[in-house]
């Protein structure tokens, strides 16, 4: 447990269903978040994904303390955070810090690109009003902004200059931690490479540790050293990156792949996709034992409706909570390098005409 930064173990959120309007009773709960559990090292990016609603951004909040988790345990650089107080919190605060999905949402509109880059500095009380405006200027050029944009409004830039400064306020305290709630998801694909790119840099530069949560399967595979597969507040999978890609175990986790696109034509028309009937359950009333099986290809009555499975171990950390996993994928890891490598120019261009 030393050697890791962040350990979650157990994690639940429930947000209870009420009715009446003067005498309120719970009738029913959400169960957002059931159970997660993982563990992130220094300078690693650990990928989360799955289908909204979920519960990534909700696991995301009670990381930060956002949200107060109904149960398990939230443990960062060795310390117990999940009951501590806000005035306990505030210290730690320093070290965990957050980019939010919507570059629009996530800014004060009333207030100048300064005073939302500095507000962490003031209320930790780190340096002089010349040394945070110093420090400012600094951040922006870092991300790539002109020094000069510090008086200026929110409404005055653009999406990814936006996303941008949210990485700088991030970035103000020097934090150990960022947990990215899905910070390209609202951005156009160019800007989306450009985002992506520069958080690698920074993580190479100042020794960052990424959460990084995400719809697309292909952002995921480009920044994250390891990915995390969820489905109705549960873990489906967790593997290293290169692993998950060329074989997944959960069916869960090879239906997403299957829809991806490989760039070599010829073996995306060989490849089958995979289909998934039905609509993704309640979780006000999930599904029992195995919450994949109403919608799962490889269902076996009596057995997957019954029984919760377990977080089967594989190889070299390779987990999947799955009963009867996937043998082989339709692409082994030699043929997916193969894929992903594809034809090239007009050549590549040929075979997708015809």
């Amino acid at each position: 447990m030393s050697d890791d930064l962040l350990v979650v173990e157990d994690l639940e959120k429930h947000f209870p269903v009420t009715r009446g309007i003067i005498f309120q009773k719970q009738v029913a709960s959400v169960q957002a978040v059931d159970g997660v559990s993982f563990t992130v090292k220094p300078g690693e990016t650990l990928g989360v994904v799955g289908e909204s609603g979920c519960g990534k951004s909700t696991m995301a909040r009670c990381i930060m303390r956002l949200l107060d988790p109904t149960g398990g345990k939230v443990i960062f650089d060795g310390r117990d955070i999940t009951n501590l107080s806000r005035a306990q919190m505030r210290p730690i605060r320093r070290e965990m810090m957050m980019i939010f999905q919507d570059p629009y949402a996530s800014l004060n509109a009333r207030k100048r690109v300064g005073f939302i880059v500095a507000e962490a500095l003031e209320v930790h009380k780190l340096g002089t009003d010349a040394e945070v405006k110093r420090r400012v200027q600094e951040l922006l050029e870092v991300v790539g902004l002109n020094p000069e944009h510090y008086n200026r409004f929110p409404h005055e830039f653009s999406g990814g200059q936006r996303q941008r400064i949210g990485v700088a306020r991030a970035l103000a305290v020097n934090p150990k931690l960022i947990v990215c709630d899905e910070p390209v998801s609202a951005l156009d694909v160019s800007v989306q490479a450009q985002i992506l790119n520069l958080l690698k840099d920074l993580q190479q530069d100042f020794g960052l540790t990424y959460v990084f949560i995400a719809h697309d399967l292909n952002v995921v595979r480009h920044i994250s050293d390891r990915v995390m597969v969820m489905y109705l507040g549960k873990v489906a999978e967790l593997a290293e990156r290169d692993k998950l890609y060329a074989a997944p175990k959960h069916p869960y986790t090879g239906a997403l792949l299957s829809a991806v696109p490989i760039p070599n034509p010829e073996m995306g028309r060989q490849r089958k996709p995979v289909v998934l009937e039905g609509d993704v359950p309640s979780p006000i009333n999930p599904p029992s034992a195995c919450r994949f099986h109403p919608r799962c290809p490889r269902f076996h009555e009596g057995h997957c409706d019954v029984e919760e499975p377990p977080l089967y171990s594989f190889s070299n950390g390779h987990v999947a909570a799955c009963h009867y996993p996937l043998e082989r994928w339709p692409l082994t890891a030699e043929e997916f390098r193969k894929a992903q490598s594809g034809p090239t120019g007009a050549k590549a261009t040929a075979e997708a005409e015809a």
